[in-house]
């Protein structure tokens, strides 16, 4: 018999305190309930406004009504702008002191035809999806290593997509920038479990293909809907809040404690399926 110390903890996040980027909708709501629901003592999200259907508020209220032990934060802030991250920091520091979990969630996406590329398309995705998330590590990281031990270490956990390792979508509704930036996301995830592991922070990249929301669902209809899409994975469906759930719960738990520098894809095994979801 193998003696395994503290299973019954080991998926559990009893006392940590989190930050999830772009969390008031979509994976980054998925992510801010589980992380809740495993024992987090804070769980703090942010976007950029409070008020709206897609703000913190409405959000940080569904979140407290989950009847856990602990509770959500909401901090508006522009996580493409160096100073609202250094604002973002010092709140986070007199709110808790410590960071244990950084998702680097929030992204921003553009497509279409090649040529016509508007210059600024390509600076908001790349500020954004590979300048905010460097940044955000950076400013956050001795927060992260005030928290981390040898046995525990604090975690980040960039959310890119499986598009920064297979080319999606070219032609009328290219993304290719996106992609790109995606791309630079899983190798400034390599890059950093290096820089910070010995500071006692792991750094891994989850990558999801196709989860229905407000963002995908249009995508989806343009590539032959959601029927079409699931018929042609291997898993015969798209993503679900529950798959978001269980990788992040696993990579920010103690069963992902000696995890750094992977890139976990979830998406049903459709990315080995070459050339299906690109349209000219």
């Amino acid at each position: 018999m193998s003696e395994l110390r503290n299973f019954n903890r080991m998926f559990s996040l009893e006392g940590k305190v989190a930050l999830v980027t772009g969390g008031s909708r979509g994976l980054g709501l998925h992510t801010a309930t589980a992380f809740l629901l495993a024992g987090a003592k804070t769980v703090i999200i942010s976007a950029r406004k409070n008020q709206g259907e897609q703000g913190i508020d409405q959000a940080v209220e569904k979140l407290n009504k989950l009847g856990v032990s602990g509770k959500a934060v909401g901090i508006a802030a522009n996580v493409a702008d160096t100073e609202d991250i250094e604002k973002l920091v010092k709140k986070v520091e007199e709110l808790e002191g410590k960071l244990d979990i950084l998702v680097c969630n929030a992204g921003a996406t553009w497509g279409g035809p090649f040529e016509p590329t508007p210059d600024w398309s390509s600076k908001k995705v790349l500020d954004l999806n590979v300048r905010g998330v460097f940044n955000l590590a950076r400013l956050f990281s001795p927060l992260l290593e005030r928290a981390g031990t040898r046995q525990d270490p604090s975690r980040i956990i960039i959310v890119s997509s499986t598009a920064g390792t297979t080319v999606p979508h070219v032609g009328e509704h290219g993304t290719i920038m996106y992609s790109v930036s995606k791309a630079a996301a899983h190798h400034l995830s390599r890059q950093l479990a290096v820089e910070l592991g010995p500071r006692n922070i792991t750094t891994n990249t989850v990558a999801p293909g196709f989860f229905p929301s407000k963002l995908a669902n249009g995508l989806i209809e343009f590539l032959g809907g959601q029927q079409e899409l699931e018929d042609f994975n291997p898993r015969k469906r798209l993503g679900e809040p529950e798959d978001i759930a269980g990788v992040m719960v696993y990579l920010a738990s103690p069963a992902g404690a000696y995890v750094n520098g992977e890139d976990i894809a979830v998406d049903g095994g459709v990315r080995f399926a070459a050339g299906r979801q690109s349209k000219l």
